[in-house]
């Protein structure tokens, strides 16, 4: 068969999701509700299969590397739109593609009683399209353009809602922080450029031993490792790393099935997709790779604690993308650079599972999110349950599931690393497997088992309980719009379009870890690289992998062979621990809130981490701000301007009474001019 793919077709596949990304757009309200959905599910729909069809073509050795449009010539720098089709990027294409069309279908049900539902299915198919422009890219300037775009386009879905106060805040919030990685991401592009001579990425990577000896200019700090780290800054941004985490959570003002996006297969893998494609430069320092270790492993910990005390349904599905995320991370920083994608891949079924299962709660619940107000919703909502009980599972590092394969995949990688740091990602990895059990099964006892709280009163610290002693304090309670305060609404079964890409999900969440790992891990998957090295993308400097290689047999015996390892015990450890607390004695979590109220405060409150970029940073940019004004503008721009002006009417002034009308003052101004020259050109003369 062919070796080259056809470049028309890998062109349809971006495009298509863009053309109707603008048809809803532009023309939604002559094509109304069902036009909107249906261009763009159609438009996703071609990119998924197109995207089949590459995928297939390359497992069967077919590659593509070219350039498709050059925009401008600058000397010899070339600003072009390329793409780069190897095994790579296929498996993010099916991945991107499949978790945004099970967001489309979903989303028709969800949205069904929205405002703006034609521009919000315009918002996530332009989504769509910019994340497939990323991954295709073959060099850095499609990257950056790809890279901002779905900054942009986030930014108007998070604040979709934008007369809500809190959305505003929330979309700002995420647009800055990401402004924040973004510039480090620019500056490493730009070292690369400045040295490497080229934005693409062969031209790059074959220059990477030559740029490894090269120090940065006035320091003795190795180059790559400055541009790596640079680069790496970028990644903390999008996807959300410590300390530039804390866009993420506050994004769930946005709509349930753009947090799935977001959260599952589209922006926050941008950053690990980037690290792995900068394979070859990244395994050219140690420092580097130490520093993204670190990073890593300090998010899946620690934001992993922040999941056990949240109470909003959404926000503790964040908590727990933000700690997988630093699996993703750890495994990148040790070199186990497939491991790392094959998590996200599997990450990206289980938790665009689990999102758009807590959107199906939402619903069932009337649009509360609280889950002190939940409860026994199992017989109300059995696919919801089943389906978010499989999400779960694989979430946790249940044998047998997707998950379980990964997350055990990047434990044995850590373990064997021998990496400045890598002793401390060890623990943290493992000690978040009994966390993510912990609060993953607090959240599901707490929705689908034990009481029935629905039937009384709000929790009194809920946002709608919180909401309506307001409104009846200001006058407005329930009754004045029709409702009965005494009115039970039992929650119901998501209609179809929202159950069945439940369920389509759920079938990746169990059976796609045993299906790929072999393959993806021990075979020959990653084997076929167009822009890196085979030796190169599995960690040459760090063979962690060729030793996992010698120990496997097999999906089967793996997953036997879990039960006398300790992750799979703590992993239960921590679903008995939920069970007890939240079923068995539910008065305890109170108890031990007030036991360590300093801790929960201080996990409450995210370690302080907005209060201190709001004193520290914001505050510090006002003051800034403030003193570029008032020392900048008011003194040294104001003062030149202003004072030129006086100088020039004091001047016009002096020379407005030699202006008189007399012929003999100017004859005077004459002779004292002509003084003057000659008294000049003796005096120079003399010299």
């Amino acid at each position: 068969m062919a070796t080259t793919l056809n470049e028309n077709l890998l062109l349809a596949i971006p495009l298509a999701p863009l053309a109707g990304s603008l048809i809803a757009g532009l023309f939604g309200k002559t094509v109304g509700r069902a036009g909107a959905h249906t261009v763009t599910i159609l438009g996703v729909a071609v990119a998924f299969v197109l995207s089949c069809m590459t995928f297939f073509d390359v497992l069967n050795g077919a590659s593509f590397n070219a350039t498709v449009y050059e925009w401008m010539s600058v000397g010899g720098l070339k600003f072009e739109v390329g793409f780069l089709i190897d095994s790579l990027t296929a498996l993010m294409m099916i991945v991107v593609t499949f978790v945004s069309l099970m967001v489309h279908i979903y989303t028709i049900g969800y949205m069904a009683e929205e405002e703006g539902y034609q521009r919000f299915f315009s918002y996530i198919a332009l989504f769509t399209f910019s994340m497939l422009m990323l991954v295709m890219a073959n060099n850095f300037l499609q990257l950056f353009f790809g890279w901002e775009a779905v900054g942009l386009v986030s930014y108007l879905l998070i604040g979709f809602y934008f007369k809500r106060e809190s959305a505003i805040y929330a979309n700002m919030k995420a647009f800055l922080v990401n402004r924040v990685g973004d510039f480090g991401f620019l500056l490493g592009i730009g070292l690369l450029l400045a040295y490497g001579g080229s934005l693409n990425y062969n031209d790059v990577f074959a220059k990477g031993h030559e740029l490894s000896a090269l120090t940065f200019p006035g320091t003795s700090w190795n180059l790559l490792t400055v541009s790596c780290i640079c680069l790496f800054i970028g990644a903390m941004g999008k996807s959300a790393q410590f300390p530039l985490h804390v866009w993420l959570p506050d994004s769930m003002e946005g709509p349930t099935p753009i947090s799935a996006l977001i959260h599952a297969a589209t922006m926050v893998t941008a950053g690990i997709f980037m690290v792995a494609r900068m394979s070859p430069l990244f395994e050219l320092s140690d420092a580097a790779l130490s520093f993204i270790v670190v990073i890593g492993a300090i998010t899946a910990l620690f934001m992993g604690f922040l999941g056990v005390v949240q109470n909003d349904i959404k926000r503790v599905v964040a908590y727990s993308t933000l700690s997988q995320l630093g699996y993703m991370t750890v495994a990148l920083g040790v070199s186990a650079y497939p491991v790392a994608i094959f998590h996200l891949m599997t990450h990206a079924f289980f938790k665009a599972l689990l999102f758009l299962g807590a959107g199906s709660v939402i619903i069932g619940m009337h649009h509360d999110q609280d889950m002190r107000n939940m409860g026994g919703l199992r017989k109300y909502m059995p696919i919801t349950w089943i389906t978010s009980l499989v999400g779960s599972l694989a979430l946790i590092g249940t044998p047998f599931f997707s998950g379980f394969y990964s997350k055990d995949s990047i434990i044995d990688a850590v373990k064997l690393s021998h990496l400045a740091g890598s002793g401390f990602a060890y623990f943290a990895v493992v000690a978040s497997v009994f966390v993510t059990a912990l609060y993953s099964f607090r959240m599901y006892f707490l929705v689908f088992h034990g009481e029935e709280r629905f039937r009384g009163p709000k929790h009194p610290e809920s946002p709608m309980a919180i909401e309506a002693a307001h409104s009846a304090q200001s006058g407005h309670g329930h009754g004045d719009h029709g409702h009965d305060d005494h009115h039970v609404h039992v929650p119901h079964e998501s209609p179809w379009v929202i159950w069945v890409p439940l369920v389509l999900l759920a079938i990746p969440s169990i059976i796609a870890g045993a299906y790929a790992i072999q393959p993806l891990l021990f075979g020959s998957f990653f084997q076929s690289g167009v822009a890196f090295d085979k030796v190169i993308f599995i960690g040459q400097n760090h063979p962690g992998l060729s030793e996992m290689a010698e120990e496997f047999q097999g999906w089967a015996a793996m997953g036997a062979h879990a039960f006398s390892g300790l992750p799979v015990w703590l992993a239960l450890a921590g679903v008995v621990v939920a069970w007890f607390f939240y079923m068995k004695r539910p008065d305890l979590p109170a108890v031990v809130q007030r036991t360590f109220s300093p801790v929960y405060k201080l996990l409450a409150n995210a370690y302080y981490l907005d209060k201190i970029n709001e004193i520290v940073f914001a505050r510090g940019a006002v003051a800034i701000g403030r003193g570029l004004w008032k020392e900048g503008d008011v003194v040294v721009i104001d003062g030149v301007v202003n004072g030129s002006a006086k100088f020039i009417g004091w001047f016009a002034t002096v020379i407005r009474f030699l202006q008189s009308g007399y012929i003999y003052h100017y004859a005077f101004a004459m002779i004292i001019g002509m003084l003057g020259l000659l008294t000049l050109f003796v005096t120079l003369s003399g010299k």
